[in-house]
């Protein structure tokens, strides 16, 4: 190991000596060789550099980040409600649709009328609509949706008439079982609590009628009746047979609840 040092101290002498007493066109030589070996490397040091530099040119800051992030979120939100405006559009187009279709078909005179308030004390049991004597409407007179019926006309003044709903246990109705001989009446329960609606059921029925849930329930039609003969009521829910009768327990044709707009059947075309 101290040969080693010795060794190179000698070389670093004869070389130190070596330049000292070599002319310039050698001094000259040996920097070209020198630059020459490390050229290669200075280049690639230059290009990573450069490539580094642009690069962080190139990035975002995190508040830019974080404000196009914003940006994009609101406008896919806004996207969201532009196509949800679009799609309940497009359903209310269908609802007027079928509507229309179905005051052409009816055999029926209707007269269109809208819902414009309901009887915050019997919740579900009556509603206002905006037509009156003045439009030729009358008390008993049925009134329905294109999808079944809903009740009928209890008190008119001259531009608003009261509707008593079908949930009401004061209204009722003939009505007949499909597929079956069964017939009995439809009327409300009462009002179990606030803002519970009371259940449409149909009694009199024998009692081992053999009736199954989703079996339909129309109006009967019987002489001197308010309602015409075929106006869907509601479907079956379940069947029991009591002491005396069968009652059936039905789900309404219409949403009660949620009807916007109805017709008064006005009498035939």
């Amino acid at each position: 190991m101290k040969k080693l040092n010795v060794l190179l101290v000698i070389g670093i002498l004869i070389g130190a000596v070596l330049l000292s007493t070599a002319s310039p066109q050698m001094m000259q030589g040996l920097q070209s060789a020198f630059l020459s070996v490390l050229s290669p490397f200075l280049r690639t040091g230059s290009a990573v550099s450069q490539e580094l530099e642009n690069a962080g040119k190139n990035l975002k800051t995190l508040d830019q980040l974080e404000a196009e992030n914003r940006e994009l979120t609101l406008r896919n939100r806004e996207m969201m409600t532009e196509n949800q405006l679009l799609r309940d559009i497009e359903r209310e187009n269908n609802k007027l649709r079928q509507v229309l279709d179905y005051r052409e078909r009816s055999v029926f005179s209707l007269l269109p009328a809208r819902v414009i308030s309901r009887d915050a004390s019997t919740w579900w049991s009556t509603i206002k609509v905006n037509r009156g004597f003045e439009d030729g409407v009358e008390s008993n007179m049925p009134v329905l949706t294109e999808a079944g019926l809903v009740g009928k006309t209890l008190t008119v003044s001259k531009n608003i008439s009261t509707v008593l709903l079908l949930t009401d246990e004061t209204c009722r109705v003939a009505a007949r079982v499909e597929g079956s001989i069964e017939q009995g009446i439809v009327s409300g329960q009462r009002v179990s609590g606030p803002g519970t609606p009371g259940e449409i059921q149909l009694t009199y029925l024998s009692k081992g009628a053999d009736l199954q849930p989703g079996q339909k329930v129309y109006t009967a039609g019987v002489s001197g009746g308010v309602f015409p003969s075929g106006l869907l009521i509601g479907t079956v829910k379940s069947f029991r047979a009591r002491a005396l009768d069968g009652q059936a327990l039905l789900e309404p044709a219409v949403d009660l609840a949620g009807v916007e707009d109805v017709f008064i059947l006005a009498g035939t075309k």
